[in-house]
C-alpha cells in the first residue's frame, strides 16, 4: 500500500490494455582464497589427533560456507566461481575498438531515445526513472546490439597468475585495482563475460527476432519490478505483465505453427541476467570515455545535465 500511496503516476487499472504496446512500438520505431602451508600443516596435525571431530567440523564448515555463498552470489559471481580453474584470468579486448565502440555508442543513443519516447516511463517519478535507467541500460544496449546485428571480434590476453606475479615481482590484484583506470581498460574483460554477450547475440540471431518482438522484449527489460527502491512498484509490475502478454499474443498470432517460439524468446531474455553493466561499460565504452563514469554519461545524455 505504501508503494501505491507514494506513486504519483497513473494507475494501471484505468489504462487501455494496448497502451504499453502502442507506446513501446511507437517509441521503438523512433528510436578467500588460498590457505597458508603452515595452517594446513596445523590442521593436518590436529586431524590426526582428533580424526572424527575434525571431519565433522570440516563438513559442517563446508556445508555452512557453501550454502551462504550460494545464496548471496549473483549469476555473474557464480559464473566466475565456476571458472576458477584459470579461465577467469583469460581476458579479451576488442580487435577494432574504434569501429565497435562507435557502433555501440550509436546503439546507446537509440536506447536513450527509446526511453524518452515511452510515455508511461516518463510519467514515473524521476527517482524511479533514474533507478530503472541505471538497472536496465546495459541489457537494453545489448538488445539493441542484437537488433542492429552489431558483431565484434576480440583478441585474447592472459592475466598473470598469482605465482607468476610473485616470481616476476608484478603488483597483486588489489594494488592493480587501486591503480586501475586506463590500465584496466587495456586489460579488457574476462572471456567468460565476452562469451556470455556473444552467446546472447547468437541466440537472438538464430531465433530471427522481429522488430515488434524486440520492442516487447525492451518493454519487459525496462519495467523491472525486481529493482530495489521503486516507488511505483505495482504499476511497474503491471507494465511488465502487459509487455509479456503482448509478446505472447503477437507470437501466437504471427507464428502459429511455432509453439516453442515464445519460450525461446523468454530464454533469450533470461540470458541477459548473466551480462553485467560493468562488463558492458568496460568492453564497449571504456576505450572511449576512459575513467569517466558511464552513469554520468547516461544522465547527461538523458536529461541534458
Amino acid at each position: 500500500m505504501a508503494a501505491l500511496e507514494g506513486c504519483r503516476c497513473r494507475g494501471a487499472s484505468g489504462r487501455n490494455n494496448n497502451s504499453i504496446l502502442y507506446s513501446i512500438l511507437k517509441s521503438d520505431s523512433l528510436a578467500s582464497a588460498e590457505q597458508q602451508q603452515h595452517q594446513h600443516q596445523q590442521q593436518q596435525h590436529h586431524q590426526q589427533q582428533h580424526p572424527q571431530q575434525q571431519t565433522l567440523q570440516h563438513l559442517l564448515h563446508k556445508t555452512s560456507s557453501s550454502s551462504s555463498s550460494s545464496a548471496a552470489a549473483s549469476p555473474h559471481d557464480l559464473r566466475q566461481q565456476a571458472c576458477s580453474c584459470g579461465a577467469t584470468r583469460r581476458r579479451g579486448v576488442l580487435r577494432s575498438p574504434h569501429v565497435t565502440c562507435k557502433a555501440a555508442s550509436a546503439v546507446l543513443v537509440k536506447t536513450l531515445r527509446f526511453l524518452k519516447n515511452v510515455p508511461c516511463f516518463r510519467e514515473l517519478p524521476e527517482d524511479d526513472q533514474l533507478t530503472l535507467i541505471r538497472s536496465c541500460w546495459a541489457p537494453l544496449l545489448v538488445l539493441g546490439l542484437a537488433q542492429d546485428r552489431v558483431d565484434f571480434d576480440t583478441a585474447e590476453t592472459v592475466e598473470p597468475s598469482m605465482l607468476q606475479r610473485i616470481l616476476t615481482g608484478l603488483p597483486d590484484r588489489q594494488s592493480e585495482e587501486v591503480l586501475a583506470g586506463q590500465s584496466r581498460g587495456a586489460a579488457g574483460v574476462s572471456v567468460v563475460d565476452i562469451d556470455a554477450i556473444k552467446d546472447f547475440l547468437k541466440k537472438c540471431w538464430s531465433v530471427d527476432i522481429s522488430t515488434k518482438e524486440y520492442a516487447y522484449l525492451k518493454g519487459a527489460v525496462l519495467f523491472n519490478p525486481d529493482v530495489e527502491g521503486l516507488r511505483c512498484l505495482h504499476y511497474i509490475q503491471s507494465l511488465r505483465r502487459e509487455a509479456h502478454q503482448a509478446l505472447n499474443e503477437h507470437v501466437r498470432l504471427i507464428h502459429r505453427e511455432d509453439t516453442t517460439r515464445f519460450a525461446k524468446l523468454l530464454i533469450a531474455l533470461s540470458m541477459l541476467r548473466a551480462i553485467s553493466a560493468p562488463v558492458v561499460a568496460q568492453l564497449f565504452f571504456r576505450p572511449v570515455i576512459g575513467t569517466v563514469s558511464i552513469e554520468e554519461v547516461l544522465m547527461e545524455m538523458f536529461y541534458g545535465k
